[in-house]
């Protein structure tokens, strides 16, 4: 199988059973889309979910977290102890939320140059944020995602900037975003990291790695 019809295959299955997926953060606008990405860094989406409601109604807009203080947004994401490095995610998240006031207009910026400039925010995040808000053709590469198009057979890249490439070339445009969720959510339920389900794998005929991680 060469690389152009592995690539041809994934993206028709994946299209057929999930024509329309979706991120799992629950946000409104896309300041709190950037605020909930940036809370998910190693946290789950579900518990990301639990702390946002209470932290966007006391700030829903940059202005107003900006004129909080880091232990007052501190208390907010860390009420239920779940999300991990509270100290430094609530830090960033006051630097970003003043430098969007003060830099940005209150508005979240619309290019990766701009997004990467703010505390805390990488080009994972950013790529997130451009596509699920501004619908750009990104492809947001988070361990799920790295894992999984290596183990498939879709990048041999060593690191996420490498597998991004990797997946920009052979990934159409108006399919790069849904490609990132269908094999993010691929990997979360089924391709997982230490026990891959392949016994319940649709696409493990087209996998270059399920004889070595599924032997039976």
């Amino acid at each position: 199988m060469t690389i152009k019809q592995r690539y041809e295959a994934v993206l028709a299955h994946f299209a057929q059973v999930q024509p329309e997926p979706a991120t799992e953060l629950t946000y409104g606008n896309p300041f709190q889309l950037l605020v909930a990405v940036m809370l998910s860094a190693q946290c789950t989406d579900k518990r990301v979910n639990l702390v946002t409601p209470a932290l966007f109604d006391a700030y829903p807009t940059p202005a107003a977290m900006a004129d909080a203080s880091v232990d007052d947004i501190l208390t907010y994401i860390t009420y239920i102890k779940s999300v991990s490095y509270p100290n430094s995610k609530a830090q960033h998240l006051r630097e970003t939320a003043i430098r969007l006031r003060d830099d940005f207009g209150g508005e979240v910026p619309q290019t990766m140059e701009e997004l990467t400039s703010l505390p805390g925010v990488g080009r994972k995040t950013a790529n997130v944020v451009l596509g699920a808000a501004f619908g750009k053709a990104t492809i947001p590469v988070d361990t799920h995602v790295f894992r999984v198009a290596r183990r498939i057979g879709l990048s041999q890249g060593k690191t996420p900037a490498e597998v991004e490439r990797d997946l920009a070339r052979h990934i159409p445009e108006a399919q790069r975003f849904k490609a990132h969720h269908w094999i993010l959510l691929h990997g979360r339920y089924v391709c997982r990291a230490l026990r891959p389900d392949c016994e319940h794998c649709a696409i493990s005929h087209l996998c270059k790695s399920h004889k070595k991680n599924c032997p039976a």
